[in-house]
């Protein structure tokens, strides 16, 4: 029997900064290894660990096999049912819930970002194709962030990561790019070698800041108190480019008034520094040094996050460290997701993004699942996420969950929200399907391809959503817009425009195939000075941010809550071996990790009479776990630092809104590390 080989391209479509690109080695239809793409010019064929172990996510003994039916919910009792069946089951119940109500409004979707790739927006498409329905709107990721930068700049950009190399210093505010983006580590190095200073601005000291020039260990929340300190100190000292500052920002003057208003005092006693400090930092802001400031996405899950970013924006700005090589600041960006999107354009006539979708807020889903009626939620539709896992409000959440009459999860393994479910469909990998994956962090573009048949009998969230449509269309005609009779090569074809084309330097998306593109975006973020605000320039003072009922320029939110003398701050580690629930079960990655604990500073374990490896009880008003406690002098004191699942974690958390949000996302974004929790030793 020959042997058959073949290589193909793929993505890593998961929420990460690397999207790296991928080749698979498959030999006789089963997928062998994993390897790094040389031809992408960021991850230059290197992986993390969880991509070199794709393989044990791929054949996990674990992934669903077959569409499953629950015979009760809870009951955990399943059944094996065929495509047919379940596609019938969800779609009778459509149709029912629709002459019932009249509208489509009762079904409703939450996904999130469990797959980033385009072809996954299918599932939105096919929502979008029934008229009027109600989903899940925001984010509990970075939304905050994205509001400074509208209002700042009037869009989120990001620099190319290489820029880092050519900064004389580098700031990076809550990030620790040495578990969370090991591809940009090569250009941290390559800018201290030729001299440039790394200062690290966290609570924790990470492995990022173990190999950093400075270390600042920042009062939780406090960043924005700290980059308006070092406004006001640069000010004072006339260290301002005040050339920049007259040709290519707006509101200065308010600004300036505002930064002479603040008290010093005030503001180190809020972030817990002292002003030698602040001198120190306010040094390498020379206007002879080209900085650049790295800004993490834990960082703006605060509060107040969304102000601390317009701080630093602004103080990128006084310096004019904005539009040059190796300067300025480094989030998030979109501008490489510019596909036309047509896989979302399937509304009924009539209806559109505006009066098509039912907004429920996404961090607050566990409330507004209680209190949307006129009709009430009766179906949900999860996909791309592990709802019960990353959610807040866990316990009110399950129990709106068991008040719906149908929810269907679309997933690869049997997850907490997939045994919640009545039906769970099993979805393809990156590495069954077809898809196009953009990134958020660099500006490359790859395709991605099948290497082998899809496992068993899953099925990608296209194929779903075009099952769905047909069978609606069957049982009565005109019921869905979604295109189901176009293949694939159809769907990818209709994303790429014009413009993707000239950007990528290619005629047609199949030249993909021999290689990924860099789009051909300037490699400075805003180095043409043409910002995309109101004024054209960078807005110190944004009459948007008023119209949305925010401060108009960055401001030093002081911390709301008077955390009481027995409460401690707890903040979740985010794990270098998984991302959020995936991988968790990845038990070659997991080997180190599976143990989970807390750390918490010597000075209050002495205080609370805890020792080394000791149980812990830790707790709020909205749950608890048992933890072991290891000792550390590595945190901000009044913090615990939580290292496991997620989900754990997420079960003592609430809904508390952030800042911002609501420009970019829809709704304010979440403050999971604005949480407070009580410890108590667990006596044996």
């Amino acid at each position: 029997m020959p042997v058959k080989q073949k290589k193909t391209r793929h993505v890593c479509p998961r929420n990460c900064y690397s999207t790296c690109a991928m080749i698979g080695s498959s030999v006789n239809g089963r997928l062998v290894k994993i390897s790094g793409d040389k031809a992408h010019e960021y991850t230059k064929g290197k992986l993390c660990p969880k991509g070199y172990n794709y393989l044990s996510y791929v054949y996990h003994p674990e992934r669903l096999k077959f569409p499953m039916r629950q015979t009760k919910r809870g009951s955990g009792e399943w059944i094996r049912i065929s495509w047919n069946e379940a596609i019938d089951l969800i779609c009778k119940k459509i149709l029912e819930l629709y002459d019932r109500y009249y509208t489509n409004l009762s079904v409703a979707l939450n996904k999130y970002s469990g797959n980033f790739g385009i072809m996954h927006n299918s599932v939105e498409g096919f929502f979008n194709s029934l008229g009027q329905t109600s989903r899940a709107v925001g984010s509990p990721c970075w939304s905050s962030g994205l509001d400074a930068f509208i209002y700042d700049y009037g869009d989120y950009r990001n620099s190319d990561p290489e820029q880092l190399m050519n900064a004389d210093v580098i700031v990076l505010w809550g990030a620790n790019p040495v578990w969370t983006s090991i591809h940009s580590i090569q250009y941290l190095y390559a800018a201290r070698e030729r001299g440039a200073v790394l200062v690290v601005i966290d609570p924790v000291y990470t492995a990022t800041a173990k190999k950093s020039d400075i270390y600042v260990q920042m009062a939780p929340g406090a960043d924005g108190a700290f980059a308006l300190l070092l406004a006001k100190h640069l000010l004072e000292n006339n260290q301002l480019d005040m050339e920049f500052i007259a040709q290519h920002t707006k509101g200065f003057e308010a600004f300036r008034d505002y930064l002479n208003t603040l008290d010093i005092n005030d503001l180190l006693k809020e972030c817990k520094q002292s002003y030698e400090v602040i001198e120190r930092i306010a040094q390498l802001f020379d206007l002879k040094n080209r900085v650049l400031s790295w800004v993490g996405f834990g960082f703006q899950r605060n509060l107040n996050g969304g102000q601390n970013l317009r701080a630093i924006d602004a103080l990128m700005a006084l310096t004019g460290n904005i539009g040059k090589e190796g300067t300025g600041v480094q989030y998030a960006q979109q501008c490489s997701w510019r596909f036309s999107n047509q896989i979302l354009q399937t509304f009924q006539p009539g209806y559109h993004e505006a009066n098509a979708i039912r907004p429920i807020h996404m961090n607050d889903f566990a409330r507004d699942l209680f209190y949307v009626k006129d009709p009430p939620i009766k179906l949900l539709w999860i996909s791309c996420r592990n709802l019960l896992e990353q959610s807040p409000d866990q316990r009110q959440l399950r129990k709106a969950l068991e008040e719906l009459e149908m929810i269907v999860t679309v997933d690869q393994f049997m997850t907490p929200t997939a045994q919640l479910s009545d039906i769970v469909l099993p979805t393809t990998t990156n590495f069954e399907e077809w898809d196009i994956v953009p990134s958020y962090w660099h500006h490359w573009i790859s395709i991605n391809e099948p290497a082998i048949s899809p496992y068993y009998e899953s099925k990608s969230d296209l194929e779903i959503s075009c099952l769905l449509a047909k069978r609606l269309n069957a049982l009565r005609p005109g019921f869905s817009n979604f295109p189901y009779e176009k293949t694939i090569e159809q769907f990818i074809e209709e994303e790429f425009t014009e413009e993707i084309y000239q950007l990528l330097g290619i005629h047609h998306w199949k030249e993909l195939l021999q290689g990924p593109r860099r789009m051909r975006f300037p490699k400075v973020a805003w180095s043409d000075y043409q910002f995309s605000t109101p004024s054209g320039k960078f807005e110190f003072y944004s009459e948007i941010a008023i119209q949305n009922q925010k401060p108009p320029i960055a401001m030093c939110m002081l911390q709301k809550r008077n955390k009481k003398s027995h409460e401690f701050l707890f903040l979740v580690n985010h794990g270098q071996f998984n991302l959020n629930s995936q991988f968790l079960n990845i038990d070659v990655l997991q080997n180190e990790n599976k143990e989970q604990f807390v750390l918490i500073h010597s000075y209050y374990a002495q205080k609370y009479g805890i020792k080394q490896y000791d149980q812990i009880r830790v707790f709020n008003h909205y749950g608890e776990i048992i933890v072991k406690c290891l000792l550390t002098e590595n945190i901000y004191p009044e913090i615990l630092l939580f290292h496991g699942n997620h989900a754990i974690a997420n079960s003592m958390i609430p809904f508390i809104p952030t800042d911002m949000g609501e420009v970019s996302s829809g709704y304010s974004g979440m403050a999971f590390n604005s949480n407070y929790v009580q410890i108590e030793l667990v006596r044996i």
